[in-house]
């Protein structure tokens, strides 16, 4: 019984310090707006104007988008309609988030 406790006590500890080295990472001040898109612009904010390296995946992991913006403003009109994975690199550290295009 002894080495239950001991496993699920470092169970705890590897998922409470994985949650904190994943939220440390996020990008400062990420905005993604307006989600879901109709107007087949998105629009992307951060606290830092350094340029933003942008991939696109579908939701089975293909990569159907990928550009550098340096302002706010990307025409996603070319896609479909559906689901999609955002995910931004800005200064060494990355956002993830779902996009949903109408």
């Amino acid at each position: 019984m002894k080495h239950l406790y001991l496993v699920f006590a470092f169970l705890c500890i590897t998922i409470a310090y994985g949650q904190d080295s994943v939220a440390s990472s996020d990008i400062e001040g990420f905005k993604l707006y307006p989600n879901p898109v109709t107007s087949g612009k998105v629009y992307i904010s951060t606290t830092n104007s350094a340029p933003k390296k942008i991939l696109i995946f579908d939701v089975l992991g293909t990569q159907v988008l990928q550009t550098t913006i340096l302002g706010k403003e990307i025409d996603l009109s070319s896609l479909d309609a559906g689901v999609y994975i955002l995910r931004m690199y800005q200064n060494n550290k990355m956002a993830t988030r779902k996009l949903i295009v109408k």
